[in-house]
């Protein structure tokens, strides 16, 4: 007898922007979600770091938006891709595509990943 190959349906963002995991970091990839453990302290560390740089410099000539670790950004559609960056940057021309709710759908301009030991490709 032959059998299918099972899968999961594929998730939607709207659907991942309701889903609660305490303590866990999701991403939605190609329809997929993907759930990590939170990074370590050091990376934390080094992410804030970027953050305050990246925003001072932005914000003093008013070049756009900075957003910091963990805020999603839906950078595909049909199936959806939510990526969230360590630290990202909206350039002031795009920035009213951010909506108060929800992911914004655009690809930051800049984004920063930070490198932990433990990393590996989703």
């Amino acid at each position: 007898m032959f059998r299918g190959v099972e899968t999961s349906p594929l998730l939607t963002a709207e659907e991942v922007e309701r889903i609660s995991l305490p303590g866990k970091q999701v991403e939605l990839v190609r329809g997929r979600l993907v759930v990590r453990e939170p990074p370590g302290t050091w990376h934390g560390a080094i992410a804030a770091k970027l953050a305050y740089y990246l925003g001072d410099f932005v914000y003093r000539d008013e070049l756009g938006l900075v957003f910091a670790q963990d805020t999603g950004f839906k950078i595909a559609a049909d199936p959806d891709t939510v990526r969230a960056p360590d630290v990202a940057f909206v350039a002031r021309e795009r920035a009213g595509l951010v909506r108060a709710r929800g992911y914004a759908a655009l690809a930051p301009d800049l984004l920063a990943e930070i490198l932990s030991p433990d990393d590996a490709p989703a």
